[in-house]
């Protein structure tokens, strides 16, 4: 299996996320740029066999799956911060 190097990994997955979940280029970049600033990438980094194209889909359906369960989660925390005001 051919390893990537860390940016050739970091732009798989940032692809991918367009790619497979219609991203656009400007939300794909962030989801990657905020999970590398909260240290999501560091064994990528340090482990030359994590950065591989399998394991960036995988990191790319963990960062969308993510996300998506983040906001799903704040649209009911606000649903329900609405209900009480009524």
């Amino acid at each position: 299996m051919t390893t990537l190097t860390y940016e050739a990994f970091l732009d798989e997955v940032t692809t991918l996320l367009t790619e497979i979940y219609d991203l656009d280029d400007e939300a794909a970049i962030k989801l990657v740029v905020d999970a590398q600033a909260n240290d999501y990438f560091v064994a990528h980094d340090d482990h030359e066999a994590m950065r591989t194209v399998e394991q960036a889909k995988k990191e790319a359906t963990a960062l969308y799956e993510s996300k998506r369960n983040k906001t799903q989660t704040q649209g009911r925390q606000q649903l329900r911060a609405r209900q009480k005001k009524d």
